[in-house]
């Protein structure tokens, strides 16, 4: 008879200080477990990040975007993606689907972009949606730079699918992201926000360049083309094996600040980027469903933000 596999939980303090019973790994953790590498926040400059769940069915990615950190946490088996088994994979998800924990979103994009294999024979979108779909507890997050949506739109029930483009102002993605054109991004995440996905975006890292207020502001006309169910807002950091490990390190000029998560742009820096755009968000579109990604307690705190209850992007 096959042995059940196991399910770990742990006790997790919340940054509201409140205490949750949750899911830490799936059997030995190398498909589902939760990312705890963010520690709850003790001085002002420690960054908050709430301890989500990682569903590591793929490492790597095929965009070369210069700061990516994946080139520092693949730096010994390279940043070239690679699938797991996929019946491991569904049997871990499985199990987490049915041990009856508190309901939760799984990030299929931490390790890899979610889409890198849309375009083979067998691509995950056909493969993962329909287990979610199964149940109406969890959810399954996808986080994208890609544009191969054309599968997603021929999927009719995603109702436990979050689709995240993670976008930034044209002159800074052309610059340093190897990736498709912002502007495609924008089309692909109107298509599926269309279809009926739960869509969000991630402006995320935010760079300094010159006239960064009208590149910023610029992206924003987004709203022109459809209503995300969230954004999410970071700037440029990096970890020092991601400045050690990156080709391009023309980026890094921008890094002066310390924190928990590596090298950060000058605080009164961030906050006036922070603030341009959640003040035109709010201005000309009346929208306020706005999160900081990685950003400190002193940040948050000085946009009069709440930490405390944060919905970012990894968050139901």
């Amino acid at each position: 008879m096959q042995q059940m596999m196991q399910i770990k939980k742990n006790v997790y303090k919340m940054l509201d200080g409140s205490k949750k019973n949750l899911v830490q790994k799936v059997g030995d953790g190398s498909i589902i477990c939760r990312f705890e590498k963010s520690p709850l926040p003790e001085e002002k400059t420690d960054i908050i990040c709430p301890h989500f769940l990682e569903l590591k069915w793929a490492n790597g990615c095929s965009y070369d975007c210069a700061w990516c950190f994946l080139q520092g946490t693949f730096r010994f088996t390279g940043k070239q993606p690679r699938q797991k088994d996929r019946i491991k994979v569904k049997e871990h998800i499985s199990t987490f689907l049915n041990n009856g924990s508190l309901p939760e979103v799984l990030n299929s994009g931490e390790l890899c972009d979610s889409l890198l294999s849309e375009n083979s024979d067998d691509p995950f979108s056909k493969f993962i949606i329909p287990l979610f779909e199964s149940q109406k507890k969890h959810k399954v997050l996808f986080l994208t730079k890609s544009t191969n949506v054309e599968n997603l739109l021929r999927i009719d029930q995603h109702e436990n699918v979050i689709m995240s483009f993670s976008l930034n102002a044209p002159a800074v993605s052309n610059k340093w992201e190897k990736a498709p054109e912002v502007e495609d991004r924008i089309e692909a995440a109107r298509k599926v926000s269309d279809a009926g996905y739960e869509t969000r975006i991630r402006i995320d890292p935010m760079v300094p360049v010159f006239e960064w207020e009208e590149h910023y502001t610029g992206l924003i006309e987004i709203f022109e083309q459809f209503l995300p169910e969230r954004i999410t807002l970071g700037s440029l950091r990096g970890l020092q094996s991601t400045i050690n490990y990156s080709k391009d390190k023309t980026w890094v000029k921008y890094l002066s600040e310390k924190s928990n998560w590596g090298k950060k742009i000058d605080s009164e820096i961030r906050f006036e980027m922070y603030s341009t755009l959640i003040d035109y968000l709010k201005n000309n579109y009346g929208y306020t469903n706005v999160a900081l990604c990685k950003e400190t307690v002193e940040i948050w705190e000085k946009m009069e933000l709440d930490y405390m209850k944060i919905k970012c992007n990894c968050l139901m």
